[in-house]
């Protein structure tokens, strides 16, 4: 059996992934950075094979992070970490937040997420294809996303 990475490889490789067509982040649509997602989403990391464990959120929103509000989408794959007794001792989470301008149409699209988790029984594909077959991604997949960011963070 093929030696699963572990949690600290997971911006790399999601940045990998993002840069799998050989194009600037600037130059890929919401299309390509969903399917880029998917991708680094069947990827299975070195953590424990508990249902919550390695999970995967798609959320949308107009968000303040840091600075004016804007509409994102987060695509986010989330760790949990355990300490030397196997206990829960945080998360980690690596986020590819597609940012647009100031459109009223994604505005009003509200907010939305959806989780997903490896291990639970549930399958990757059909979920992709849910979120995808909602009306809400036909209108933000017609908008060029302003900017692209990876980041990976602690909660």
């Amino acid at each position: 059996m093929a030696r699963r990475p572990p949690i600290d490889d997971a911006v790399a490789l999601l940045e990998g992934e993002l840069g799998a067509g050989h194009q600037e982040l600037a130059g890929l649509g919401s299309e390509g950075v969903w399917r880029a997602f998917l991708r680094f989403s069947r990827l299975r990391f070195d953590v424990s094979d508990a249902p919550d464990t390695d999970g995967l959120l798609f959320q949308y929103g107009t968000y303040s992070f840091d600075g004016p509000a804007r509409f994102m989408v987060d695509l986010t794959r989330q760790f949990e970490v355990v300490d030397d007794d196997g206990d829960h001792d945080h998360y980690v989470q690596v986020h590819c937040e597609i940012r647009y301008g100031s459109e009223r149409a994604l505005e009003a699209l509200g907010s939305f997420d959806s989780w997903f988790f490896h291990g639970d029984g549930a399958d990757l594909e059909e979920w992709a294809r849910e979120l995808t077959e909602r009306s809400a991604w036909t209108t933000v997949r017609a908008f060029t996303p302003a900017e692209i960011r990876v980041f990976q963070e602690q909660v």
